[in-house]
């Protein structure tokens, strides 16, 4: 048996056969280290008016407080990502998880604005790791029926974890500060370090392609978890490619999508985060108490979630790129009236809702897409590098929002100007041409 024959029966079981307990579990891991994700990164937007206030800061120093843990994500991602194509999932898991806790702990001792600006950024170096290997994870642990809809679960613990935190923080801040916050959310990741210690594992395609150590009873251990028969032998190992995974996503086959999805993801992640990271501060600023604040990002993230699961449903039925197109559209009209019209305080959490309906659930459908333009075996290089360049937009989006705020510029002005790029993502990908996409 060749190893093209090895992969295609490992290919054919999965895509074909129910997921086993053992999958479903692989895929609530990942679910759960998105959630975890989502927590570490929204607990400086929901901390930042404190942080402000204790430090006097400007608007345009809280943005690169946001922009510096963007700026590790998108390091994380060029950097760590790829590795798991290399080392495997699991121990790029694990590199990054390492980052997150230890970025998050020490935050509860920092005592300058510098110290938190590296710190942010280290927890944002692991994030960028995980992020692209979860996705890729997801995929490869799920069956054809089930593989769109649990991608896109995976995504949704990010909001899940963002709702946690707010109703957290609204109770935890005001009673013992904002560094208790970063405490709580380290000793989360802690916990989560040693989980994917104890249960992750590789997926059937890596270590077939890798054969590390006792490969063989690796793989039969994780076939018969799967229910499924074990193998009698191992083929040759494949060779090793020798061209840069970087150039093989500009490939002729790859080359045109490549460049769309990164205009695509670039302009998404520039919205999506400006509006994750300002949200709770611009309501704290424009009067309501901190509690009250907090449920105004609460109300974003729990219309994230909900856009982000009926994301996997409606693409079910239209197709990614139809789908995709039909959210931003939308977002893209909600933000203008947001802009545009005077709202009282009720309006004002219907809106953002429904922003954070179409806003997450239309990026959320970015990462099924990428994985289904890309093959296996570039396939985290090619949301690694993806989600990378997307970070230079999320990199630059709460940055200019700080710097355009304190130039006068009204927030009815930003939001509507802010609502621009997802026009640009929706019809970037509804734009995509692949026999993989409908």
């Amino acid at each position: 048996m060749t190893y093209s024959d090895l992969q295609n029966r490992f290919k054919n079981l999965i895509d074909n056969s129910p997921m086993s307990t053992f999958q479903i579990i692989i895929v609530a891991i990942c679910f759960v280290l998105n959630m975890n994700d989502g927590i570490d990164v929204l607990v400086v937007s929901f901390s930042g008016s404190d942080i402000t206030k204790e430090w006097g800061l400007s608007k345009t120093e809280m943005g690169y407080v946001f922009s510096a843990g963007l700026a590790g994500m998108m390091a994380g991602a060029f950097l760590l990502a790829p590795l798991g194509d290399k080392l495997g999932r699991r121990k790029v898991f694990l590199i990054s998880l390492s980052f997150i806790t230890s970025g998050m702990l020490l935050v509860f001792f920092c005592t300058s604005y510098t110290q938190l600006l590296l710190l942010r950024f280290l927890t944002g170096l692991g994030i960028g790791g995980i992020l692209p290997t979860m996705a890729a994870t997801a995929s490869e642990f799920s069956n054809n029926k089930n593989r769109d809809f649990n991608v896109g679960l995976v995504q949704a613990g990010w909001p899940v974890g963002a709702i946690f935190t707010g109703f957290f923080c609204a109770y935890a801040i005001p009673e013992f500060g904002w560094r208790f916050a970063f405490l709580f959310a380290g000793g989360i990741s802690l916990l989560m370090l040693i989980g994917v210690f104890v249960y992750m594992t590789d997926s059937l395609e890596f270590l077939a392609k890798k054969q590390p150590e006792n490969a063989q009873q690796k793989i039969n251990n994780l076939l018969n978890k799967m229910g499924h028969d074990g193998i009698e032998a191992l083929p040759q190992k494949p060779t090793e490619q020798t061209a840069a995974p970087i150039k093989e996503l500009f490939e002729p086959a790859y080359r045109n999508s490549t460049f769309k999805v990164w205009v695509a993801i670039f302009f998404g992640f520039l919205t999506l985060y400006t509006l994750m990271s300002w949200v709770p501060n611009i309501a704290k600023e424009a009067g309501l108490p901190f509690e009250m604040a907090t449920y105004v990002g609460i109300a974003l993230n729990a219309g994230a979630a909900i856009g982000t699961a009926s994301m996997g449903w409606v693409a079910g039925r239209l197709g990614l790129k139809k789908t995709v197109l039909s959210f931003m559209l939308l977002a893209f009209a909600v933000m203008l009236i947001y802009g545009n019209f005077t709202l009282n305080t009720a309006m004002i959490f219907v809106m953002i809702f429904f922003i954070g309906i179409f806003v997450q659930g239309g990026f959320n459908g970015m990462y099924p897409t990428i994985s289904r333009v890309y093959p296996t075996e570039i396939r985290t290089t090619g949301v690694g590098f993806s989600i990378g360049v997307g970070r230079m937009g999320a990199i630059l989006g709460p940055t200019l929002f700080g710097v355009l705020s304190d130039a006068g510029l009204s927030i009815q002005m930003l939001f509507s100007l802010f609502s621009l790029p997802l026009l640009v993502t929706g019809l970037a990908v509804y734009s995509l041409k692949s026999k993989n996409l409908s």
